[in-house]
């Protein structure tokens, strides 16, 4: 089965990627100062609790309707390969860094767009190969191997790479027919049983900075999801893969401003190449839409 959405979504699934990005790495950040102050399954149960309750107030006019979905199996799974790909990254962060935890997470552009060419039949032309090769070489210069950021914890963001490819390939598949409220509110709600479950062993009473981050950490994740979704309905995953990158610059941003993490020259010049690749691959792709007419 093949899927060919129309080349003018490319645009818009690509500033929905970037968006999306952003407001993860914003999570992401608050997060990880939540995990400081409290306990790294606070802040994923936070992460999850938040979310639900956001989105089920958004779509309680038509929750009947949202409920409803043609893939009750699928659902499942992609809930799954979420609650995995969250909290290997959120254990990874908090033991390596964001910035290098997101640098090794960016390997999942990779798998996202050889998995849709493979599964999902989607195309895979010159511009998109390039595109993903030099955002990954533009990581490897960030990661380095060799370096202090392969740790035996380096293996955390690596699967969560790994399992947040699997749900966004899942995404896609059902994005075709689901309403993009019914995905976010099964992954939500998911998330929040299984770690109200586990939460209470490792329970630490959140300080009012932290208490506030957790309220905004669900509205932020839940627009954040939101997006995604959608990015993934209106384009193909191999041509917005590329941007996923982008979170790794906004980590490196964040870890600046917020944890004091400054990177050294080798992420500036890796982060340049992969900000050059996304708007190649931007250019291009939106260049075509204009012509396909």
């Amino acid at each position: 089965m093949k899927f060919r959405p129309s080349l003018g979504g490319t645009g818009q699934g690509i500033l929905l990627m970037i968006a999306t990005m952003f407001l993860f790495s914003v999570m992401d950040a608050m997060a990880k100062e939540v995990a400081h102050r409290t306990d790294t399954v606070i802040a994923i149960w936070a992460r999850y609790t938040g979310q639900t309750v956001v989105v089920a107030l958004l779509a309680l006019p038509r929750m009947k309707h949202v409920l409803k979905t043609r893939y009750p199996d699928l659902q499942l799974l992609r809930s799954i390969l979420l609650l995995l790909a969250t909290t290997f990254f959120f254990f990874g962060f908090v033991t390596i860094g964001l910035a290098n935890a997101a640098a090794i997470m960016s390997l999942n552009p990779v798998l996202i767009t050889v998995g849709a060419a493979v599964i999902l039949g989607e195309r895979f032309g010159p511009r998109r190969a390039f595109g993903v090769g030099a955002a990954l070489v533009g990581a490897l210069i960030i990661i380095r191997p060799g370096s202090d950021v392969f740790s035996s914890a380096a293996l955390l963001p690596l699967c969560a790479a790994f399992a947040y490819s699997g749900y966004a390939l899942t995404t896609r598949f059902v994005g075709r027919n689901e309403d993009a409220w019914t995905s976010l509110l099964y992954t939500a709600a998911f998330g929040t049983i299984v770690f109200s479950v586990i939460v209470p062993f490792y329970w630490v009473t959140p300080d009012p900075t932290a208490t506030m981050l957790m309220l905004v950490m669900g509205a932020v994740g839940a627009l954040g999801h939101f997006c995604v979704i959608r990015a993934l309905m209106v384009a193909e995953a191999s041509a917005i893969a590329p941007f996923t990158y982008v979170g790794l610059l906004f980590a490196i941003i964040w870890g600046m401003v917020f944890f004091a993490d400054f990177p050294d020259t080798f992420t500036y010049v890796g982060a340049a190449v992969i900000v050059s690749a996304g708007v190649y691959v931007w250019h291009r792709e939106t260049q075509r839409a204009r012509i396909a007419p």
